[in-house]
């Protein structure tokens, strides 16, 4: 299934980029020597014992004599700039537990945020956590039921927002949320008070900046991330404080962070990898990281990695897609020099992806892959190895993956390289999530045995490279061949006037289903019949007659969800005229 992806060259690993000498560079060792218990020694725990994630990310490095150090970086849309530095962190995070603490907010209780990438984001995320309670962020282009549902679901006692979000988008909805209790707005200095609303700037100027924090344990609920299934409500993923352990380490060997490292993830803290890897992480180990409010724009982003000096950049095959179709030239009016480690996730990316990034950056993007579900980076790119443009790449130490077929509760380890199956993780590393809220037995669906059931179809090839197929229900079965639609995005994305491609199966009396594209263009490019045909041709040449589009639709854009992903559920539905299910995360209201 594969094979077309593979057919791209390997990128040989670097040399030591920037002077500094790749993380994990015997791969085999790290395996063989690895355990989760090594991986908790790197963290101190609470003084007397506990874990809490919050401690971990500030207040040990205070302790440790770091105050001083910056590591958040705020450039600010307008120019204006808002840094802190660990120990200010540390202040203000305890005050942010003070406040709940005053409110009557204790162990357990759900804060949810929603808001945009500001400071008080990043100090209620740490303050929560610090009161023993649980971090709920949300997506701030949310409209008000995808809101609702997740407020709802997760028993929201306290909302952090801002006057703006509140009005367009929570006021409507508040008498349906009657286990909320405190909305505390922020963000907008000078805004008329709202009734049923408290400032917080001026709670926190109230509260204290020395804090005990909560003796959380390991397994305490910590984080709650909600994911969108294909139809339904959202499901709640729920991390414990635990998580910390696999967000510390994850960092340092898939996205091979080093001491004195600018780290810049583009991610919102909406989604779980602006959480895990845009707040976490770069604190337990210490990093400056940098924070951009505004919204996606070449140039700015450019500047941004530019002006900050930015080391390490994590972001998502959307965004790189939008650069590519900008060009390789823009990037070269930059100084990129300090830039050493570019890393994608949020869906695979596409081989010319990696390919475009050795041409315009100069360095090949790594592309990782995990889930809400599984908390953190579960197989990786290293920079270390060898780069397989389409490829996953390998799993972590500490994470045993595996190709699988099931049959009910039955579960068969696929040993040939190259043959399809669910990509399965045996079951037991510290982010695993722990349950869908309220959901039990759609949780215990999950399991089989010892392993997670990711729902996701793989291979892996003789050298333990993972190549991702598709969803299990995006697969297309079409006159006896299983197809991923994948691969058949890629091969359409090589040609020149493709910008992005989303594939369904289309049902089809003779063959069982037809693969039908949906393309959208480059700049330059007008749809026309000459094109269609164009492409098709091309995609034949590409992939064969068996696997190659029958039909091909051009299309302004394509359904995204919010975080990148392209919602081929939803281009089937429009399709074949069925219901569109939960459009919560769709990037674009229909």
């Amino acid at each position: 299934m594969a094979g077309t992806l593979q057919q791209y060259p390997a990128i040989a690993k670097p040399a030591k980029a920037g002077g500094v000498r790749p993380n994990l560079e015997d791969y085999a060792r790290a395996v063989r020597d690895f355990t989760w218990d090594s991986a908790r020694a790197e963290l101190t725990g609470l003084p007397g014992g506990g874990l809490n994630i919050a401690y971990e990310a500030v207040d040990r490095h205070v302790a440790a004599g770091g105050g001083a150090e910056t590591p958040n970086r705020w450039p600010g849309s307008q120019g204006a700039r808002s840094d802190i530095t660990y120990a200010a962190l540390q202040r203000e995070t305890s005050r942010f537990a003070n406040v709940l603490r005053t409110l009557g907010i204790g162990k357990g209780d759900g804060v949810f945020v929603l808001t945009g990438r500001i400071p008080e984001l990043y100090v209620a995320a740490l303050g929560t956590l610090k009161n023993g309670s649980v971090f709920c962020p949300m997506f701030s282009a949310f409209g008000p039921e995808p809101i609702h549902q997740r407020m709802s679901i997760g028993g929201a006692r306290v909302l952090v927002t801002t006057p703006a979000l509140y009005k367009r988008k929570v006021a409507a909805i508040r008498d349906r949320l009657p286990e909320l209790r405190h909305v505390l707005l922020a963000g907008e200095p000078g805004s008329e008070p709202i009734p049923g609303t408290l400032d917080l700037a001026s709670l926190m100027a109230e509260a204290s900046d020395s804090f005990d924090i909560v003796r959380t344990q390991p397994e305490d609920l910590a984080l709650l991330h909600f994911t969108s299934g294909t139809t339904g409500k959202p499901k709640g993923a729920m991390h414990v404080h635990d998580a910390v352990v696999a967000h510390h380490v994850t960092g340092r060997l898939a996205l091979d962070f080093h001491p004195g490292d600018i780290f810049w993830c583009t991610a919102d803290p909406g989604w779980v990898t602006g959480t895990s890897y845009g707040i976490i992480s770069p604190l337990t180990n210490g990093l400056t990281m940098v924070v951009d409010e505004a919204d996606f724009d070449a140039a700015r982003w450019y500047k941004v990695l530019q002006d900050e000096q930015v080391t390490i950049w994590y972001t998502a095959p959307t965004a790189i897609r939008m650069l590519m179709k900008v060009g390789a030239d823009l990037p070269r009016g930059y100084d990129l020099s300090k830039l050493r480690f570019v890393g994608s996730v949020g869906e695979p990316l596409n081989p010319e992806g990696v390919v475009w990034g050795k041409e315009a950056l100069g360095l090949p993007i790594h592309d990782n892959w995990w889930q809400t579900e599984t908390g953190g980076i579960m197989i990786a790119n290293f920079a270390a190895l060898e780069i397989r443009p389409g490829s996953m790449g390998r799993p972590l130490p500490g994470i045993t993956a595996a190709i699988v077929d099931r049959e009910g509760d039955d579960i068969r380890v696929i040993e040939n390289p190259g043959e399809e199956g669910e990509l399965a993780l045996r079951a037991g590393w510290p982010s695993m999530f722990r349950g869908y809220l309220g959901e039990e037995e759609r949780y215990r669906k999950c399991f089989a045995g010892e392993w997670y059931l990711t729902g996701d179809l793989a291979t892996k090839d003789a050298d333990g490279y993972f190549w991702f197929v598709g969803r299990a229900d995006d697969v297309i079965k079409s006159a006896g061949h299983l197809i991923g639609p994948f691969e058949v995005e890629s091969a359409l994305m090589e040609h020149p006037a493709v910008a992005e491609a989303g594939v369904i199966g289309k049902p089809d009396p003779i063959a069982g289903a037809i693969v039908k594209a949906f393309v959208a263009l480059k700049p330059g490019f007008e749809p026309s019949d000459e094109l269609r045909l164009e492409i098709l041709g091309f995609a034949r040449q590409r992939l064969g007659t068996a696997v190659a589009p029958k039909e091909i639709s051009f299309a302004p854009n394509l359904p995204r969800t919010r975080s990148g992903k392209i919602m081929r559920r939803l281009l089937r539905a429009r399709e074949l005229g069925l219901p569109e299910g939960d459009l919560s995360t769709l990037e674009e209201p229909a």
